[in-house]
């Protein structure tokens, strides 16, 4: 992933971890979703909360039908910067960590 999409620029680029020469260190693919329910959306809202950035690219002819349809067909990849991939595939587990807040529930 050389170039970054118009939409990606600004706040996803200025957030971007950058290397040594002060460049965006290299996306790691974090998973697929499915093209019909928010789950990108919402994965990518749960990344930035835990601050996180996050890259969504569309796969094949993607982007033709979320113009035409609204939905991209082949459903959307989700990319992390590589220095967060193991933080972002924790998440994802979505295991609590138990701290006692659960007891007498």
């Amino acid at each position: 992933m050389k170039g970054w999409g118009r939409r990606e620029y600004g706040k996803t680029f200025d957030a971007w971890p950058k290397d040594e020469k002060n460049e965006p260190v290299e996306p790691a693919f974090l998973t697929h979703c499915s093209p019909l329910d928010m789950e990108a959306e919402m994965i990518r809202s749960m990344l930035e909360s835990f601050g996180i950035p996050s890259i969504r690219q569309l796969p094949g002819d993607g982007a033709f039908g979320e113009l035409i349809l609204g939905i991209s067909g082949n459903g959307a990849d989700i990319y992390v910067p590589c220095t967060m991939l193991e933080q972002a595939q924790e998440l994802l587990k979505g295991e609590p960590n138990d701290d006692g807040l659960q007891e007498g529930i």
